[in-house]
């Protein structure tokens, strides 16, 4: 999902924000040691990914403190410069496998809110603030016209800090004036009147750019009665100029540096009039808990301008002040973002603004030119403006009661209007009144600041689960008696079993939790693919007082994860591995024993010639080929009939044809089968695949394998690939320092292959994936990997980066016909027991063989044949004897089977057609031996 720039809409969706190319932060895990050690152990790893650039983002950033329950540390984090069509999975793969990384994540451009207004239409409008008038701002300053030392840190695009109405707002730096030096020691020169951290300079003025930053900082701090304009919600608070956007081609966005540098130099709010759709990110989390927890800073953030029930970030992060906008009749504007996470609302349409063009426009002169904007951009400012009052009024509130004290004091008259009874619970507590903020601590706010669900289930919980809930709440205002927190689910599919908490009485800034006791949710058994389930926490306590509070549950997420031994890994409904597509953004990896993630990107791949290929693999460089598409999503049984888990999913490819020629025309059943006991079968995830052809030709041959991107420790740069003839497995290792075995198995009598990939391979290589995977690469490893030419890579002293791809093949497959091919995941922490693995997987999967055909009346396995198969006759039948006749009738040999059947071999027989009969009976069956 993107923001909103301009009159650009998102809605759900769409892609998550764009992100700066070749560019990853990452965050060292403070249990690792020292951050120097850390270093070390993450240069070898850094080096084989070409990464440049490490620098820490930080260095100066306060310290956590005991003082500050939540605080974090910043100075954890770090900056890199990779390749840009490096693949984020294989990044992270190969950084966690370090052991001494927390999180590695893309850096997100965000975006500025704006919606500009018809300039004929503003030539005809009141020139009045009326959004003072309806906030009382007048009124608050009776109260307070707030104080010059509480600054408000604009992070926004390029402010004409020179303009009539901003010049005597401007927080100088006096210790840092204009002479080159850096007199303050902060590490920035010439700081005098802020920072540019998208052109890294000391000038925050961008003369060509839209204004933006400008014309929010005038609401929130323009000068008030200076005779000139208008007058900021702030009055006598100062702001922070900090430009975040460039406006040319050589800069990048720097929103969250900005956040930083405001936190530490003394910023007690901080506006965010800017931010993106979706796209997560625990570094820009990391981020706003630092400025809020760390260094007390009340931030506030524009919600979007997206008419939807959206997420945006920073806005929906917590520790942020959420604000959405309303229009002069408090009505929600009409381009306005609405959901459960928004705090409160505020005026956003028609609202006077400083211009702050570098010319002469029908604004008015350059430094006195003034305008009309509109948009939650324009809305947020006045909260910020609202904050610095409050905080100037009441210095002893910390951030998290200045935000409790805005949301409290709100307008929540405004849900009575029939034009908001639509979005009842999706604006906040309602609109923003400033005078009420100000005139005093009179209200109440408990406040739910922990919800921990468990057992944990990163990306969502599948039908059938049940979910304990455990919460803390944190009372913010004044003393509250009697508290109450039930909790209730706005969602059919989430039902809750155990939903009070009796808190009981708590005084201003006490806590008490429900870990003892946790509430207790059942997710249903049919439940529609990746829903959102949304959990309402009612408080309830004395004197009236009622508050709501949200937080969303993920159910039903487009992947399983098959855990039952000591394998975990994610099979999603499009026959990937471990993760949906090289970005890692659906999927939980696959790891053993609780490792960091050994695979990147693993998944099926089909094909019967170079040019019908069909998989949802990397194919370009930041691409991914779109051939499978979900028929059933794949779907978890604990227990299953076969095994203590089990998954089982439908999809296929298109019908080959004029505008799909590269199509293979497949529908594919997938099963996944997971076991606890006993210990061999722990290293095993036992995967088979039923291929259909879908189209009116015979596919001959067609070609099935498993693709591996492997990344194992102790070092994932110097793995080696190998084949077990005997198992018939291809596997991986760190031939140094070995920590795991990993490697998949061909199972059944089908032929088996295996093509060993080197990714670091030259230009020139057969299989070259520096520049992506091509279908005719693709069926190059799924068919030549039944000699002996590439079956290894690496040698028993240097390692690579490797990839394989273990195959098999079906040799003739009619129309409407079906095949099944069958492999074995294995992990072992030794060569010898991931034998034992492998031993215990083909058993296991002959057994489930024979069991499934001794329920037939008669039955053939595998037909065709490359020379064996199985025999399955009528459970009432008994011993009987079979008879091999050629095409003349000829009998070419005879097989006495034992009870149910057995297997029968074609040795010494040549290639074609023949008659197996079952001697004393009407059963046949034409064998076609290939």
């Amino acid at each position: 999902m993107l923001w909103v720039c301009g009159c650009l809409l998102a809605l759900p969706g769409l892609a998550a924000p764009p992100t700066i190319p070749g560019r990853l932060v990452l965050k060292l895990r403070e249990a690792a040691g020292p951050p120097a050690a850390s270093l070390v152990v993450l240069r070898p790893a850094l080096t084989a990914l070409h990464a440049t650039g490490l620098v820490q983002k930080f260095p100066a950033s306060q310290l956590p403190s005991i003082e500050q329950p939540g605080s974090v540390d910043l100075r954890q984090v770090y900056e890199l410069a990779v390749p840009a069509g490096l693949s984020l999975a294989k990044a992270r793969a190969w950084l966690l496998a370090t052991g001494v990384v927390e999180y590695v994540e893309p850096l997100y451009i965000r975006e500025p809110l704006y919606q500009p207004n018809d300039p004929l239409a503003d030539s005809t409008a009141p020139g009045n603030q009326y959004h003072l008038r309806l906030t009382q701002a007048y009124r608050a300053w009776d109260f307070t016209k707030g104080d010059t030392s509480i600054v408000i840190g604009m992070t926004d695009t390029g402010i004409r800090y020179s303009h009539e109405d901003l010049v005597r707002q401007v927080k100088y730096n006096y210790a840092d004036p204009l002479n080159g030096k850096d007199d303050d020691g902060d590490g920035y020169v010439d700081n005098f009147r802020g920072w540019d951290f998208s052109n890294n300079n000391n000038d925050p003025m961008y003369e060509d750019y839209t204004g933006h930053g400008t014309q929010s900082s005038s609401i929130a701090a323009g000068q008030a009665d200076n005779g000139k304009g208008l007058a900021g919600v702030g009055f006598r608070s100062k702001f922070l100029p900090l430009q975040i956007f460039p406006g040319t081609t050589t800069g990048s966005f720097a929103g969250y540096e900005a956040i930083v540098y405001a936190a530490d130099h003394g910023c007690r709010v901080i506006n965010m009039s800017w931010g993106g759709a979706g796209g997560y990110s625990r570094f820009e989390q990391d981020v706003c808990t630092y400025a809020a927890v760390n260094r007390d800073a009340v931030l506030v953030a524009a919600a979007g301008n997206t008419p939807a029930d959206l997420l945006f970030y920073p806005a929906s992060y917590d520790h942020v002040l959420s604000v959405s906008a309303t229009d002069a009749t408090d009505a929600k504007a009409s381009f306005a973002t609405y959901s459960r996470r928004i705090d409160l609302v505020a005026p956003g349409v028609n609202i006077v603004i400083a211009y702050g063009r570098p010319t002469v426009t029908a604004a008015g002169p350059p430094d006195a030119d003034y305008w009309r904007g509109s948009g939650t951009s324009f809305a947020a400012p006045q909260v910020a403006g609202a904050a610095a009052l409050v905080r100037a009024r009441f210095p002893q509130l910390n951030a998290e009661q200045v935000l409790a004290q805005l949301r409290r004091t709100a307008d929540g008259s405004i849900y009575a209007l029939p034009a908001n009874t639509s979005y009842q619970g999706y604006l906040g507590t309602g609109r923003l009144n400033v005078a009420r903020a100000v005139a005093g601590i009179s209200q109440r706010e408990a406040r739910v600041v922990r919800s921990a669900f468990s057992p944990p289930a990163p990306a969502g919980y599948a039908p059938g689960d049940t979910i304990r809930l455990a919460t803390t709440v944190r009372n913010l205002l004044l003393p509250v008696m009697g508290l109450t927190v039930t909790v209730r689910s706005l969602s059919p599919y989430l039902t809750v079993r155990q939903g009070t908490f009796a808190v009981g009485n708590l005084n201003t800034l006490s806590e008490a939790s429900n870990d003892a006791a946790p509430f207790r949710l059942a997710v249903a058994s049919a439940v529609p693919l990746n829903t959102t389930a949304t959990l309402n926490y009612h408080v309830v306590g004395d004197n009236g007082y009622v508050s709501d509070q949200y937080v969303d549950v993920q159910l039903n997420p487009d992947y399983v994860q098959l855990d039952a031994g000591d394998i975990s890994v994610s099979l999603t409904s499009r026959g990937n591995l471990a993760y949906d597509d090289p970005t890692a953004a659906v999927g939980r990896g696959l790891s053993y024993r609780g490792s960091t993630p050994l695979l990147s990107e693993g998944g099926l791949l089909l094909a019967t010639s170079p040019t019908r290929v069909a998989d949802h693999l990397r194919a370009g460089p930041g691409t991914v080929r779109q051939a499978f598409f979900t028929v059933a999503q794949v779907r978890r049984l604990a227990p299953g009939p076969r095994a203590d888990q089990e998954a089982h999913g439908v999809f296929r490819d298109s019908l080959p044809g004029s505008k799909l020629p590269r199509s293979v025309g497949v529908r594919v059943r997938q099963r996944g089968q997971s076991w606890a006991s006993p210990a061999t079968r722990r290293n095993v995830i036992l995967l088979d695949y039923s291929l259909r052809n879908l189209t009116a030709d015979t596919l001959k041959p067609l070609y099935a394998g498993l693709f591996t991107d492997w990344d194992l420790p102790g070092d994932a740069t110097r793995n080696v690939a190998r084949w077990d003839s005997v198992n018939r497995v291809g596997y991986a290792y760190d031939p140094v320092a070995p920590r795991f075995y990993a490697g998949v198995q061909v199972l059944g009598p089908r032929p088996a292959g295996s093509y060993a990939i080197d990714n670091n391979a030259p230009v020139g290589t057969p299989i070259y994936l520096g520049d992506g995977f091509e279908p005719a690469e693709k069926y190059l490893a799924l068919s030549g990997g039944f000699g002996r030419a590439h079956r290894q890579v690496g040698t028993d002293t240097q390692g690579t980066d490797v990839s394989q791809v273990v195959s098999t093949v079906v040799p003739r497959l009619a129309p409407g016909d079906s095949a099944t091919v069958a492999f074995a995941l294995l992990v072992a922490p030794t060569l010898a027991e991931l034998q034992a693995a492998a031993q215990a997987a083909a058993a296991t999967y002959q057994q489930q063989v024979l069991a499934e055909l001794a329920t037939v009346e008669w039955q053939v396995f595998p037909n065709p044949t490359a020379g064996r198969f199985y025999v399955a006759l009528p459970a009432s039948m008994g011993a009987a004897t079979v008879q091999l006749l050629n095409t003349l009738g000829q009998t070419m040999s005879t097989v006495a089977l034992p009870p149910n059947g057995g297997e029968v071999s074609l040795d010494g027989l040549a290639r074609g057609v023949y008659i197996l009969r079952v001697v004393g009976t009407k059963l046949s069956r034409r064998i076609i031996r290939n």
